[in-house]
């Protein structure tokens, strides 16, 4: 790893991570400044982030987008590093991110590197989990997050180049904590769907879901990671169902409880 380079902050949202943020925020310890925005934890992460930082920032959840934006313009620095709170920066990927900025040779504005899950006992390799690259160093003049919630992404103006080793990802603990991360997804799809005036249908709850488990099961390989690669496929296509159910009940379900006692009969 190179001794000079370009300074660098890393910024990384927060809520209720207390089980992960300890590890993240350790594989950090190398940037030049650490930015941590939590949105009012309930647990002890905010005390877990002011033992590797001074700039923890407490602000309510306006959502993904909004709050990575927020936590981008905090950083002092001209490149920065997006981390979620549920992952951690490998030796390797951090030696590969010092030497280029010290290389001088920059020719991009931001950089992608391949995302690598464990989940259900395993490193997840197919399914679409991985390589599952994203850019996450970036110029901070020069790039934003855009998106829809809860599916954020960075864009830049200028060229795009891509780093070779992977960002490790813990992003669930077993099969219920991913089921209540879909019920929670998949809610907040439906509303920015049903605002952008888009519409469910039956076709679509009939037959988006099992085109979704085709495509991570079979077109995208999920079936050569054994039984994991199976249970994430299987949830994937609920994931699709509920999104566009939850969508249907938005557009068509009245809220109004009816009346029992006290109608006339």
């Amino acid at each position: 790893m190179a001794e000079t380079r370009d300074s660098i902050s890393a910024v990384v949202i927060c809520f209720n991570e207390e089980e992960n943020i300890r590890e993240c925020l350790a594989s950090l310890a190398w940037v030049d400044e650490l930015v941590v925005v939590d949105s009012e934890s309930t647990d002890t992460t905010r005390d877990i982030a002011r033992e590797f930082t001074e700039r923890v920032i407490e602000r309510p959840w306006p959502g993904f987008v909004q709050q990575k934006n927020f936590a981008v313009e905090q950083a002092e620095h001209e490149w920065v590093l997006s981390v979620d709170a549920d992952e951690v920066v490998t030796p390797e990927l951090r030696d590969e991110i010092c030497d280029l900025l010290s290389s001088g040779s920059k020719l991009a504005t931001g950089y992608s590197f391949p995302r690598r899950t464990f989940y259900l006992g395993r490193w997840i390799r197919h399914g679409g989990w991985y390589p599952d690259s994203a850019i996450r160093l970036f110029q901070k003049s020069k790039g934003k997050f855009v998106g829809d919630d809860p599916h954020d992404r960075v864009e830049v103006a200028g060229a795009i180049s891509h780093l070779k080793n992977d960002l490790v990802h813990f992003n669930y603990k077993n099969i219920s904590d991913q089921l209540a991360t879909v019920d929670t997804f998949s809610s907040v799809a439906a509303r920015v769907m049903h605002e952008k005036g888009k519409k469910a249908s039956l076709l679509k709850m009939i037959f988006k879901p099992p085109i979704k488990f085709l495509e991570t099961y079979l077109w995208k390989l999920g079936i050569l990671d054994g039984l994991a690669g199976f249970v994430i496929a299987v949830i994937s296509s609920y994931y699709m169902f509920l999104k566009f159910a939850k969508l249907w009940e938005l557009q068509s379900i009245s809220t109004e409880r009816p009346k029992i006692i006290g109608e006339d009969k």
